[in-house]
């Protein structure tokens, strides 16, 4: 039996199973209460490059919206659904659709359409719950500088797919948890004879939202944490590996690690992800890639990519303000009309503040510095404004 049609089954038993033991429980005498809760967030940011006669050359430059639509429905203490549209610079996209049914806090399934446990910031990727008017760059989706040469970042967040993931909670006293969760799910998608994942086919409607070699990807998250009310320390590790093109050759591993820390308001995050991709050589690679094989006469068909961030975030009244470092790194071939070197890095360095104009509304300011290796150096400047509804 293939592994693309045990996966389905797979899904549909453990959901069977779920639904068998919310069943088993006893009937409470009166009907539970069917409870819907709609939520929003929305983001307008100008993005002004000054040190570029035209910031359309390297960047979405301009004004842009995020808008994200999240309707929830309750259906008792141990199942729910949630659905989720956004606007941004792709256009409209399908941010979740999936039913949650919960065994206890450290069982639960989730089946439908989600955004995968992987890494921190994912968790808090709407515009409203970040105090930065674009992402860290390992997570970044269009608005870095030279996003083309580069195919975006590591993971582009939200990185939203079809599957079935099962997570949980188990608390140790009053202030100790873990968090876990197991997955599968279409995976990232790229053309045959593909070098690097096509991030418009894991979200144009055009492929239809499916797997494209009906072979699952596979995932799992861990984490620890301490939570009181004046401190928080969370670690965590993240990874997901499966195939992205459609004849099923192509293998690429992420890995990931993460903390966060908190002292009475102020918060230092970091993380660091990784992600090991094979490339296709095609019939003649010394004509497709610009370096030649090494000295066994063989060409080597993987690149690395790497990304980290580190960030503080300190409160003053009512400013909030953000200091983060980040970057990126590429080792590896590539083909020979890429800008980029076989050993290519950025370094950005990020200052940036909130006025909060109401309780829940923010105005967002910050400067960006990018550090380049392969092209001048750029500054970028963020005015905006954001919040939820």
């Amino acid at each position: 039996m293939t592994v693309s049609r045990t996966i389905p089954g797979l899904a549909v038993a453990v959901a069977t199973a779920a639904l068998a033991a919310l069943a088993a429980r006893p009937v409470a005498a009166e009907p539970e209460e069917l409870r819907r809760n709609f939520a929003g967030s929305v983001q307008l940011d100008y993005m002004s490059v000054p040190t570029e006669d035209v910031g359309r050359d390297t960047s979405l430059d301009g004004a842009t919206v995020e808008l994200s639509l999240k309707l929830t429905m309750d259906y008792g203490d141990h199942a729910s659904s949630s659905v989720k549209v956004c606007v941004a610079c792709h256009g409209l996209e399908v941010g979740m659709a999936f039913f949650d049914l919960r065994v206890a806090d450290e069982l639960n399934f989730r089946v439908g359409r989600f955004t995968p446990a992987f890494g921190e910031f994912p968790l808090r990727h709407d515009p409203a719950n970040h105090r930065t008017s674009d992402k860290p760059l390992p997570y970044d989706m269009g608005r870095m500088l030279r996003f083309a040469a580069w195919n975006m970042s590591v993971l582009p967040a939200p990185w939203v797919d079809n599957g079935l993931e099962v997570n949980g909670t188990h608390f140790f006293g009053e202030s100790v948890q873990v968090d876990y969760a197991a997955y599968a799910v279409g995976g990232p998608r790229a053309s045959v004879d593909a070098v690097d994942f096509d991030y418009r086919q894991s979200r144009t409607s055009e492929s239809y939202y499916i797997d494209n070699n009906s072979r699952p990807s596979f995932g799992a998250h861990l984490a620890w944490s301490v939570i009181t009310d004046d401190v928080m320390v969370m670690v965590g590790g993240s990874a997901m590996t499966g195939t992205y093109d459609p004849d099923n050759e192509l293998d690429f591993f992420l890995g990931g690690v993460q903390a966060v820390a908190r002292v009475r308001d102020v918060f230092l995050r970091a993380e660091y992800l990784a992600r090991r991709t094979e490339m296709s050589l095609g019939p003649a690679p010394a004509m497709r890639f610009r370096y030649g094989p090494a000295m066994d006469g063989a060409f080597d068909p993987y690149f690395l990519k790497e990304g980290f961030y580190a960030e503080l975030e300190a409160p003053a009244g009512k400013f909030d303000l953000v200091a983060r470092w980040d970057g990126l790194r590429r080792r590896g071939n590539v083909v020979r009309t890429s800008e980029l070197r076989s050993d290519t890095g950025l370094l950005r360095y990020t200052l940036g503040a909130t006025y909060q104009v109401r309780p829940a509304l923010r105005l967002k300011v910050s400067a960006e510095r990018y550090d380049f290796s392969d092209f001048e150096d750029e500054t970028v400047g963020h005015v905006g404004i954001a919040g939820p509804f």
